[in-house]
């Protein structure tokens, strides 16, 4: 009986309590706690990085246009990125502004093997803009924010995470592009070319491709890649490159192997595949070489290896230090223009 009625008056004190919000309740819960931080976290991203997004409407001389992309701002006199298959082939490009303000944009220089292209706003005026982040700091499991037109939607907002780093993806043009990021945020045609953004609201990525069919699988193309080409397009018009032919991916150096060569680094290139009668393939460079220096600079991943090869290097005898089968050795290549 005694039991019963401490039941019967639990219910009576449960009854009366249902009259206070449930939110009370949970006030001093962990969890919810938690939640808060990480829509903080979303919010202040989108509020500082969303205004510096643009739509991008390609077209040509006979006004055909081409579909919808997104892109954005990375200097407030209105240089954009985007993705280079947003913008072939077009004559000129339409801007759409978070304020909704419109202005036409020019193509400075686009490249296929990357997927990136800058463009400028043509209007004489200073815009929002977001900043291009390091995008080796990332690591699986970080927050990835997605921001973009999916399907027209202007200014959609998707979350997830960094899912893996360092894969390999084929551009339109049907060369690799090498260091790109897999990302569960939910991308979408008309997300291309948008900005890919860390908790700390600098731009990591530049959203490039979905996989058809597949659940949450989207690829983002490395932000210090796209540094790299803005800056050759700026210099040069167009990213030239020097070429030794070899598929390359990020990967941990072995311990054992960084002892063994005397090696400092924790990161390398692993060479994935050589192209026959290239000026790997006449070094001796084999599948399966890890490159850790390239004219005696540290090369910690792939973005170090693009940076090595750069135009200066065409036609030069270039030394590599190479770590084959657990023992170091120094190969010559002479790197030819990449076409």
């Amino acid at each position: 009986l005694v039991m019963l009625e401490s039941i019967q008056q639990l219910v009576v004190d449960g009854g009366a309590a249902s009259s206070e919000p449930v939110a009370a309740a949970n006030d001093d819960n962990p969890d919810r706690a938690r939640l808060d931080a990480y829509s903080d976290a979303v919010v202040s991203v989108v509020e500082s990085v969303g205004p510096a997004v643009v739509r991008v409407q390609p077209a040509s001389e006979h006004n055909d246009r081409r579909g919808v992309g997104s892109g954005f701002v990375i200097s407030p006199d209105g240089l954009v990125v985007t993705n280079s298959h947003v913008v072939q082939q077009a004559q000129w490009v339409r801007l759409g502004l978070s304020d909704g303000r419109e202005m036409d944009a020019r193509i400075l220089g686009d490249d296929p093997h990357t997927d990136i292209a800058l463009l400028r706003a043509v209007d004489s005026t200073t815009l929002p803009y977001a900043q291009l982040g390091n995008s080796r700091h990332l690591r699986r499991g970080q927050i990835a924010i997605a921001i973009g037109n999916p399907l027209g939607f202007e200014s959609t907002v998707t979350a997830g995470i960094v899912s893996a780093l360092g894969r390999s993806l084929r551009a339109r043009s049907g060369r690799l592009i090498d260091d790109v990021i897999q990302t569960d945020a939910s991308l979408n045609p008309g997300n291309s070319g948008g900005p890919l953004v860390a908790s700390n609201g600098e731009v990591v990525g530049v959203n490039t491709a979905v996989i058809m069919g597949a659940q949450g699988i989207c690829f983002a193309v490395a932000s210090n890649t796209a540094d790299y080409v803005v800056s050759e397009i700026i210099l040069h018009g167009r990213v030239r490159r020097a070429f030794i032919g070899i598929a390359a991916q990020t990967v941990p150096l072995p311990r054992r192997w960084g002892a063994i060569a005397g090696l400092n680094q924790s990161h390398a290139v692993t060479v994935a595949g050589v192209e026959a009668d290239s000026p790997a393939a006449h070094a001796g460079i084999r599948e399966g070489d890890v490159i850790v220096s390239v004219a005696g600079k540290s090369v910690t991943g792939v973005d170090d290896l693009l940076r090595c090869l750069s135009g200066e290097r065409i036609g030069k005898t270039t030394p590599m230090d190479v770590v084959s089968r657990g023992r170091q050795k120094t190969v010559i290549v002479t790197p030819t223009e990449r076409l």
